[in-house]
């Protein structure tokens, strides 16, 4: 995509709550991007879910707010197909004056994580599934969204329903070109089990384009959606009586030849599938603040509400939080089913990509898989409330071998700040602070 073909072009770098941080630039920086033209707070990848500063953050206070430069990713310029003219935007990610990574940035953690793999010779392969649930926000509580048909509010869930989706076909189409102008391989779009909720699967390639596409995806839809009249979130909960959004990580690992090292041959995996999977339970319950990191998270996180709440594994078993799809043995994977659909792809990628790797560098080894549904067992639980989940993640002796010190620190007083701010607003009211910002 030319960037001098249009007057301005936005670069953004996502922060820690996965939401786009930057600026609207000239066309004359499309030449300048390389060598650090734009510049910004080091600070603005770790504001709030309001966008304000982080109390007492070393971050302001300590450095006195200094600059980092953007620079662009590997991604590469994309359109923005939710805006008139579909102006171009250039990903970013964050670096010291000194050209050193910053390491509050969520995707140089997971670059982080990926080249641990890449030393032993490895390459992830990875795909997400994604829940959004199209609503109507127009009035003082959230409410369904309406049939384009019949512009009469949604009443009942039309789980893998045609008819549905024929009657958000023109959304769904334009979806469809917007991901191909992003180039974003979407796949299948299914009715799922909410009111007006939404399933698409993206493709399975390299791991680091897969968390991009996952995080322009997001913003992709959103600003469809209110391109045709309604709106969507990602918010994990966004009706108390009603299924929640998830994110489900698909990944295997292929080695220098391109076979998978999960595959043996049989349905069972390898015994390094079983060390990935191991490490992935080892690190899960304090993990839960990625998993879930906001205030309406855990709202989801509720036994028999389809959201894995304790630590499993199984095969072709959906109840458990990690499940082993069939198939053939040649595409054998981990398919992780906890997080919420309002998380931040780099921080899922990184925190399970690096806890599997975790369990391999151990050669840990799983308990049994289990069968039957998962919430009749008695399994190590995640955290069931934001508090401690922000506790665990911060006392976690786990953490540290996955994220960045800095990172740990400017997410923890990121989510003490918000839990506080929340705490102050009624429950009700939280639907229009996490709308359309995760």
């Amino acid at each position: 995509m030319d960037l001098s073909n249009h007057p301005t072009f936005r670069v953004a770098a996502c922060d820690l709550n996965g939401q786009m941080r930057g600026k609207r630039v000239p066309s004359d920086y499309a030449e300048k991007l390389e060598r650090g033209a734009v510049r910004m707070p080091l600070s603005a990848l770790n504001v709030d879910i309001f966008g304000a500063d982080i109390d007492g953050s070393p971050l302001v206070f300590e450095t006195g707010d200094a600059d980092g430069i953007l620079r662009p990713t590997d991604r590469g310029v994309v359109p923005m197909p939710w805006l008139d003219g579909a102006p171009p935007l250039v990903p970013m990610t964050m670096y010291h004056e000194n050209g050193m990574p910053f390491d509050g940035d969520s995707r140089h953690a997971l670059e982080n994580t990926l080249n641990k793999y890449a030393e032993r010779g490895w390459k992830v392969v990875a795909a997400t599934e994604l829940e959004f649930t199209l609503v109507d926000d127009s009035g003082d509580a959230l409410a369904p969204v309406k049939d384009p048909r019949t512009g009469r509010p949604l009443d009942a869930p039309d789980i893998l329903s045609i008819a549905q989706l024929d009657a958000f076909d023109d959304f769904l189409n334009a979806l469809y070109d917007g991901c191909a102008a992003m180039g974003i391989a979407a796949q299948t779009a299914t009715c799922e089990s909410g009111v007006g909720q939404f399933e698409v699967t993206l493709n399975h390639q390299d791991a680091l384009r897969a968390a991009d596409d996952t995080w322009l995806f997001k913003a992709l839809i959103k600003g469809l959606a209110r391109k045709h009249g309604f709106a969507a979130t990602f918010m994990a909960k966004p009706f108390a009586e009603d299924a929640g959004n998830g994110m489900h990580l698909h990944f295997s690992v292929l080695d220098e030849a391109g076979r998978n090292v999960f595959d043996n041959g049989g349905d069972e995996g390898s015994d390094l599938l079983r060390s990935a999977v191991a490490g992935c339970l080892s690190a899960m319950p304090d993990s839960t603040l990625i998993f879930a990191p906001h205030a309406g998270s855990y709202a989801r996180l509720v036994p028999g509400a389809h959201a894995p709440t304790g630590a499993s594994w199984a095969y072709e078993n959906r109840t458990a939080s990690i499940r082993i799809p069939g198939g053939s043995p040649l595409a054998r994977r981990i398919e992780h089913r906890v997080a919420g659909g309002d998380i931040n792809p780099y921080l899922i990628f990184a925190g399970i990509l690096g806890a599997a790797l975790m369990g391999v560098e151990d050669k840990m080894t799983p308990p049994d898989p289990i069968s039957g549904n998962a919430y009749d067992h008695d399994l190590p639980q995640l955290a069931t409330d934001w508090g401690t989940a922000i506790d665990r993640f911060e006392a976690s002796q786990l953490m540290p071998r996955i994220f960045p010190e800095n990172l740990i620190r400017n997410l923890v007083m990121t989510k003490r700040q918000e839990l506080r701010l929340l705490a102050t607003r009624p429950e009700d009211t939280y639907w229009r602070v996490y709308l359309d910002s995760v």
